[in-house]
C-alpha cells in the first residue's frame, strides 16, 4: 500500500532583476570613489611634498581596495544565492521523484488488487462450474440407478443397487438418500410372479448392513434405518451399530441375527414378526422396543447389555426363549407375555424394576442365580410348568400375588430383602415344592394350594 508523502510548502522563487547588479555595481564604485576623495583631501593637506605623495598613492590604493572588497562581497553575496537556487531545486527534484515512486506505488498496488480480484473471481467461477458440471453428473448416476432399481428384471434391479452402491462410497454425502431408497425398496412389496425377488432383497439387505459394521473398510457412520413394515429374508444385521433404527411391523423370515450389534438411540421392533432371532451379545444404549412381538421359533438374549430398558409387553414366543446373562438397566416389562416353550433368564442381572404381570409360561420358567436390585413384580404371572427361582437374590420387593403354578416351584437358596408377597397366589399340590422361608400354604382342596401373606 503506497505511504503519501508530506509536501514542504515551497515559496515563490523570485528572478533578480538586471539593474539591481548594476545598481550594486554603482554603488561600489561610488563608495570608492567616496573614500578615494576623503583621502585624496587629507593628503594634500600634508605640509611636504614628499609625505603628500607617498599618503595620494596610499589613498588611490585603499580607494581601489574598497572597490574590489566591495566588488568581492557583491559577488559572494551572488555565489551564496547561486548556492542556495542549487539545493533549493535539488529538493524540489527529490520531492518529485518521491511523488512520482508513490504514484507509481499506487498504480502497482491497484494493479495487483485489480489482477487478484480477478484472479478469485475467475477461481470462483471455474469452482462453480466444476461443482455444477459434478452435480448434474451425480444427479445422472442417481436418476439412472434409480431407474434400474425399478425395472421389471430381477438382474437389473440387482445392477441398480450395486449402482447406488458405488455411488454411496465415492460420495458420502448421498449415503443418507441411498439406504433411504434401499429401505424404501425394502418395506415396499415384493413383485407377483417374480421368484428372484427374494435375491434382489437379500442383496439390498446385505448392502445396507454391510456398510453399518464399524470394523468394515467401507463403513458409512450414523445411517439410520427405517424398515418399518418391511419384508425382510435372513436378516443379518450381527456386529452392526444401528442409529435409531426403525422395524415396527416387519416381517422376519429365516434367521435373523443381532448378535453383537449396537443400538444407539432407540430400537424399535414393536409388533414385528420373526421365525428365529438372535440378539446375543447385543449393546443397546436406549431403550428396545419388542411390544407385540411374535416369535415362531427360538429367540436368543445371551450376554446382552440392555441399560436402557427392555419393552416386552403383550409379545409370544412360540420356541425357546434364552436370556442368560442379560444385564436390563432401566425398568423391564415382559407384561401379559407368553412364552409357550422353556424361558430362561439363568444368571441374569435385573438392575431396575421388573414386571411380569399377567406374564404366561407354558413349560418351565428358570431364574437360577437371577439378581432383582430392584422391585420385581410377578402378579398375575401364570407358571404352566417349573417355576426355578434357585439361589436368586431379590435385593429389593417382590409380589407373586395372584400367580398361579401349576408345577413344581422351586426357590432353594433363594435371598429375600424382604418376605416376599403371595397374596391369594396359588399352586398345585405337589411335594417337590420349595417354597421361601416362613411361607403359610394352605390347601384349597385336593388340587390346589394357596399361599397366604404372614
Amino acid at each position: 500500500m503506497a505511504v503519501a508523502v508530506d509536501e514542504p510548502t515551497e515559496r515563490e522563487l523570485r528572478v533578480v532583476p538586471w539593474w539591481l547588479v548594476l545598481v550594486g555595481l554603482l554603488a561600489a564604485v561610488a563608495l570608492g570613489w567616496l573614500v578615494l576623495d576623503l583621502l585624496l583631501t587629507e593628503a594634500d593637506r600634508a605640509s611636504q611634498p614628499d609625505t603628500r605623495a607617498t599618503l595620494r598613492i596610499d589613498a588611490i590604493r585603499t580607494g581601489l581596495t574598497v572597490v574590489a572588497g566591495t566588488g568581492g562581497g557583491l559577488a559572494l553575496l551572488l555565489a551564496a544565492r547561486r548556492q542556495w537556487i542549487a539545493e533549493r531545486a535539488q529538493r524540489h527534484q527529490e520531492s518529485v521523484a518521491a511523488r512520482d515512486q508513490v504514484h507509481r506505488d499506487r498504480v502497482q498496488a491497484h494493479a495487483e488488487a485489480v489482477a487478484e480480484a480477478a484472479q478469485r473471481h475467475q477461481d470462483r467461477q471455474s469452482g462453480a462450474a466444476e461443482h455444477d458440471a459434478a452435480e448434474r453428473r451425480l444427479t445422472e448416476l442417481y436418476t439412472r440407478a434409480v431407474e434400474l432399481l425399478g425395472n421389471d428384471s430381477a438382474a437389473v434391479r440387482l445392477g441398480g443397487l450395486h449402482a447406488l452402491e458405488r455411488l454411496g462410497q465415492d460420495n458420502p454425502g448421498q449415503r443418507p438418500t441411498i439406504a433411504a431408497v434401499l429401505c424404501a425398496y425394502l418395506r415396499m412389496p415384493a413383485p407377483d410372479g417374480e421368484p428372484r425377488e427374494t435375491e434382489v432383497r437379500r442383496s439390498a439387505q446385505r448392502v445396507l448392513t454391510r456398510h453399518l459394521r464399524a470394523d468394515d473398510a467401507a463403513h458409512w457412520p450414523e445411517l439410520r434405518l427405517d424398515l418399518a413394515g418391511a419384508t425382510l429374508v435372513d436378516f443379518d444385521a450381527a456386529g452392526c451399530t444401528l442409529v435409531d433404527a426403525n422395524f415396527t411391523e416387519s416381517v422376519f423370515t429365516g434367521t435373523t441375527t443381532f448378535a453383537g450389534a449396537t443400538a444407539r438411540g432407540r430400537l424399535l421392533l414393536g409388533a414385528a414378526t420373526f421365525d428365529d432371532v438372535v440378539f446375543e451379545g447385543l449393546t443397546a444404549e436406549g431403550e428396545v422396543i419388542l411390544d407385540g412381538v411374535r416369535v415362531g421359533g427360538g429367540a436368543s438374549f445371551d450376554g446382552a447389555a440392555l441399560p436402557g430398558g427392555l419393552s416386552c409387553r403383550r409379545a409370544s414366543f412360540a420356541g425357546p426363549t434364552s436370556c442368560r446373562r442379560v444385564t436390563f438397566g432401566q425398568p423391564t416389562s415382559f407384561d401379559a407375555t407368553r412364552f409357550e416353550d422353556t424361558a430362561t433368564f439363568r444368571e441374569a442381572v435385573f438392575d431396575g424394576a421388573l414386571s411380569m404381570e399377567h406374564t404366561e409360561f407354558g413349560r418351565s420358567a428358570g431364574f437360577h442365580s437371577v439378581r432383582f436390585t430392584n422391585m420385581a413384580l410377578f402378579r398375575w404371572t401364570m407358571f404352566g410348568a417349573e417355576a426355578l427361582f434357585d439361589r436368586a437374590r431379590f435385593l429389593d420387593a417382590a409380589n407373586f400375588g395372584r400367580a398361579r403354578f401349576h408345577s413344581m416351584a422351586s426357590f432353594r437358596d433363594t435371598q429375600f430383602s424382604r418376605p416376599p408377597q403371595v397374596e391369594q397366589a396359588r399352586a398345585v399340590a405337589d411335594p417337590g415344592h420349595r417354597w421361601p422361608a416362613d411361607t403359610t400354604v394352605e390347601r384349597l382342596d385336593d388340587e390346589w394350594l394357596l399361599l397366604v401373606d404372614r
